[in-house]
């Protein structure tokens, strides 16, 4: 074969495999229960550079916009080695900034790898007891738990001393984070991913209905929304998930979008003092749960908050009363917004984005 149908060829082989990630990427990235918002991130390996989703992207929109960056993938790992900043130095062509999760998708010997923040991945991995209960179900797959570890090069670096003696493992339990599959092409990743999500999957516990009567009453004084989406509500009606949320942050993302600690108040006080109290640029919060009553939403709640909130109810109601929960300390906290490192504040900032800090 002559050198230009041979690069012919390969141009061609790597568009197809481009389309199969912007596909298989759409298709994760749609569902909730895997991916919420700007989270969750995919890559595949072709020929020396790693393609992978850029910080802030939506896997939803894989094949309506351009939402993947070449990195040199020997550059990442020299990074990794001398513990130095890629994010600004290792791009192609591109202008966008490469996922947090870049050394880890490079340490990574698979070409394909998808790492999504599956609500019921999450709702084991906030488990003491996470990775006991996980071997029955994960019986017979190569798979490895990864303690906690912040994003970015430590991560990668954990995750290479814990598949240093198992290279062949293709499936990771990220401890407080989330979910990675790998395979050789999209088609193996995406059968695996199904496959551990079924072996996974939690069903939720039923709550109670919220009380609507004072939940309008409260929109009926404020112009806060009274959400229709019923998981929401069990963050107000659902003792065990009240239980669950007010012993912290049991995750990065619920701190990034969410805050510190869950706005949660009685009735009479929010129906009594609501404008006052939650009314004004300066109180402004994403949202407030009521308790025994159900949820409210600000109305300048973006779709990043929102889709989190919804997933935060819904790992909530996949966790008993009595499991033992490993909460994220206040030290990582502090990382994950931003005391240390400007990484994950980055890997959020997309156009409309706010942040709240969780002061009130």
């Amino acid at each position: 074969m002559s050198d230009l149908l041979q690069t012919d060829f390969f141009s061609a082989q790597h568009e197809r495999e481009m389309m199969s990630l912007r596909d298989l990427s759409a298709r994760v990235g749609s569902d909730p229960l895997l991916v919420q918002a700007s989270n969750g991130n995919t890559s595949i390996k072709l020929d020396g550079v790693m393609w992978i989703k850029a910080s802030g992207k939506w896997l939803a929109r894989a094949t309506e916009e351009d939402i993947f960056v070449p990195i040199e993938l020997a550059e990442v790992k020299e990074s990794i080695r001398n513990d130095a900043d890629f994010s600004l130095r290792h791009h192609i062509k591109d202008t966008k900034s490469p996922s947090i999760e870049t050394p880890m998708h490079a340490v990574l010997r698979h070409r394909v790898v998808i790492h999504v923040h599956s609500i019921n991945a999450i709702a084991w991995a906030i488990r003491v007891d996470g990775r006991d209960q996980l071997k029955e179900r994960l019986a017979g797959l190569n798979w490895r738990w990864i303690p906690y570890t912040a994003s970015g090069i430590p991560l990668a670096r954990e995750i290479e001393k814990a598949v240093a003696d198992a290279p062949e493992a293709d499936i990771l339990i990220l401890g407080n984070h989330g979910l990675v599959v790998c395979g050789s092409d999209c088609g193996g990743a995406e059968e695996l991913l199904a496959e551990v999500e079924r072996r996974i999957a939690i069903s939720p516990r039923p709550t109670p209905e919220p009380d609507t009567a004072v939940l309008e009453m409260i929109a009926r004084i404020s112009g806060w929304q009274f959400p229709e989406v019923e998981t929401l509500h069990a963050l107000g009606t659902d003792s065990v998930t009240r239980q669950i949320l007010g012993g912290g942050v049991l995750y990065p993302c619920q701190a990034i979008f969410l805050g510190r600690t869950m706005p949660l108040f009685p009735p009479a006080v929010l129906v009594s003092k609501f404008a006052d109290c939650f009314c004004g640029a300066e109180k402004a919060l994403p949202f407030v749960a009521v308790e025994k009553s159900g949820v409210m939403l600000n109305e300048k709640m973006n779709d990043a908050e929102r889709a989190t909130l919804i997933a935060l109810a819904e790992v909530a109601q996949r966790t008993p009363e009595w499991a033992r929960l490993r909460y994220l300390e206040d030290s990582e906290v502090e990382v994950v917004l931003g005391g240390g490192t400007e990484s994950y504040k980055e890997m959020v900032d997309v156009p409309g984005a706010k942040r709240w800090t969780g002061s009130r």
